[in-house]
């Protein structure tokens, strides 16, 4: 019988440990009613459903992404010095999505991540080697944030002096998603949010006067036939969305899947015989089952726009849902034993880690590259990882995001 009550779900240790919960709540019901006007959504089934009709289940959820405080006078007076928050690629439906996912694509082509690849093994090797000279780090804070931080910055006319800055801003729009914090780091946020609006916009007014090569140029001149070139506001939105997909998503899954492969030897013993190997398909299926049992961005908010039904609840028009990819993610009727790390298992890719139809993340091609090249270059050089003794892994509370801040580890070179 289930002793968990479905509104437990908000409290700070259920969001920081959710698995508990989904294991008590899938079986019974595949859609879970939290409270009047606000729902739950934890099966595969179900999530990929809702996922694909974006007619009943829009994507425009502006105010919520916003922050819980983003009516407070405080707040909006501070927001009011930067650029309006507009609706691009998370927040907006056909077909104002699909005009600015074609501009988008154009910057984010094969070419450009192919580009940014070339760099990538060298930062990445240029870590290891940092943290090998110690023989011993927090992952979290040596390596999985510095390497996708590194990648997107340079791809913004970023320097290295700046790389603190992308991590500083990208955790205040994390932190406003999460809406779980005082009214005082919303004002913080809010400080910080507009600070980057500004240091962006005054990149975007150089590369209109002068092509430069990176993203943030491919996008400042991208335009589809018959399409006007994106405005400042809108470039500023996708890039904020890019910063913070680019960044905090695969420094989460970097440093949970670390700690995965740390605690379940025989499939670490597997990744290094196929690094050992150059078995390139076993360390993507590696990367695929991270990201399954990892699930970053563990939800996202979707806004009932007409009365429908859903795993048998009726729901209203108005509704917010929650699509909680982290559950469907580990549903027993889609992936058996689902709770395994398993790297070899056959259906890892079918995740919903990145979401799924028009609105799969954009830069998922970029992330899984770096999660692959890191894992490679890892296991090639070094070996013995353990975690600290004493060291208790947590996960900080966020309603929509979910990630170690820190991961203290030791280890030993490969001889």
């Amino acid at each position: 019988m289930n002793t968990i009550a479905a509104s437990s779900f908000f409290e700070p240790q259920v969001i920081a440990d959710p698995f508990d919960y989904y294991r008590a709540w899938l079986p019974e019901s595949p859609v879970v009613q939290l409270s009047e006007g606000m729902f739950l959504v934890l099966s595969y089934e179900h999530c990929a459903q809702a996922t694909g009709d974006v007619e009943t289940f829009s994507n425009n959820f502006q105010g919520t992404l916003s922050g819980a405080m983003a009516e407070d006078s405080d707040v909006a007076a501070i927001l009011a010095e930067g650029w309006p928050q507009v609706d691009t690629l998370l927040t907006a439906d056909p077909p104002t999505h699909t005009r600015f996912r074609k501009l988008v694509n154009l910057a984010f082509s094969m070419k450009r991540v192919a580009a940014i690849e070339e760099d990538m093994r060298g930062v990445v090797i240029d870590l290891i080697e940092k943290m090998a000279e110690k023989g011993h780090a927090d992952f979290v804070r040596d390596f999985a944030i510095p390497l996708p931080v590194a990648m997107i910055a340079r791809q913004i006319g970023m320097t290295e002096g700046d790389l603190d800055k992308v991590k500083c801003w990208s955790d205040a729009f994390v932190d406003r998603l999460g809406r779980m914090i005082p009214k005082e780091r919303e004002l913080e946020c809010a400080r910080e949010v507009v600070e980057f609006q500004h240091f962006v916009k005054a990149k975007i007014d150089h590369r209109r006067a002068a092509q430069t090569d990176d993203l943030l140029s491919d996008l400042v001149r991208a335009e589809v036939e018959g399409e006007r070139p994106l405005e400042d506001a809108e470039i500023l939105s996708i890039m904020q969305q890019l910063m913070v997909a680019g960044n905090e998503t695969t420094t989460s899954a970097l440093a949970g899947g670390l700690l995965q492969l740390i605690e379940n030897p025989d499939q670490m013993s597997k990744a290094v015989s196929a690094v050992d190997d150059g078995n390139e398909r076993a360390i993507v299926n590696l990367v695929e089952e991270v990201l399954r049992t990892e699930s970053p961005t563990a939800g996202m908010w979707r806004m009932v726009r007409k009365d429908t039904e859903l795993g048998g609840l009726k729901i209203s028009k108005g509704a917010m849902v929650q699509l909680r990819y982290a559950a469907a993610n580990r549903d027993p009727a889609k992936y058996t034993d689902p709770d395994r790390f398993d790297i070899e298992r056959a259906n890892a890719r079918s995740h919903l880690a990145f979401g799924k139809g028009i609105h799969m993340c954009v830069g998922n091609m970029l992330s899984r590259k770096e999660m692959a090249v890191a894992y490679t270059e890892l296991l090639k050089r070094l070996t013995d990882f353990r975690v600290a003794v004493g060291h208790v892994p947590s996960w900080p509370p966020n309603m929509l995001l979910r990630g170690l801040t820190t991961l203290p580890i030791t280890f030993r070179r490969r001889a």
